[in-house]
């Protein structure tokens, strides 16, 4: 089983405020420490844009320069979201996607595998499919749609390999917002810390587990 935390995104269009990446509608963006300096751009541009925030009066006064705007919602919206989320591949026997990126998955989901070790002991991971995650005693059990046919591949991983698994995965949002934060440093670096701050929130990073 390989878990890797996934970023879903779109194509970049007339976006200029940093360099980003050519890359299809829904597709996937791997979030580690390997992604090009357009691929990180592409993986920000993509959580901004998402979080793009209304002119409200809660939300503070809306710029009306291209710079402002850009950074606007990653700095005043009180709860972060894009489509991502850890994707658990079985790699050695169905090539099943037992979890993956789903319209209710954000960024932060990759805790909900600690509530499954360590908490109530079941996560669900959006739906269509609807993916769930269980702890039976030392094995936590993956079930592809829990609201599928009976046929939903369903598989078992050790207690303590999924343990590992979800540091790897820390580890590496770890890694890319090392990477996010080098690289707004340059593109633009006035709104480098704060918005390496909202990325590290809407990573779920900002405190240790």
């Amino acid at each position: 089983m390989v878990t890797r935390p996934v970023l879903e995104i779109f194509a970049a269009d007339d976006f200029a405020l940093r360099p980003v990446g050519e890359h299809e509608s829904f597709g996937c963006l791997v979030l580690n420490g390997k992604p090009t300096p357009a691929e990180v751009g592409t993986a920000v541009m993509r959580i901004a844009d998402r979080n793009g925030s209304e002119p409200e009066e809660e939300h503070g006064p809306f710029p009306t320069d291209p710079l402002g705007i850009f950074p606007h919602g990653l700095r005043t919206m009180p709860d972060l979201f894009a489509t991502a989320g850890p994707r658990a591949t079985d790699t050695t026997t169905t090539g099943t996607d037992f979890v993956e990126p789903g319209r209710c998955n954000g960024l932060g989901t990759w805790r909900d595998w600690l509530d499954v070790l360590d908490g109530t002991g079941c996560a669900h991971f959006g739906h269509d499919p609807s993916s769930t995650a269980e702890r039976v005693g030392d094995t936590v059990r993956l079930t592809h749609d829990a609201h599928g046919t009976d046929g939903s591949p369903v598989t078992g991983l050790p207690a303590g390999q999924v343990r590992r698994r979800v540091a790897d995965a820390q580890q590496d949002l770890q890694d890319f917002l090392g990477l996010a934060g080098a690289r707004a440093e340059q593109h633009p670096p006035a709104h480098a810390a704060p918005v390496t701050a909202a990325l590290a929130r809407a990573l779920d990073l900002a405190s240790s587990p």
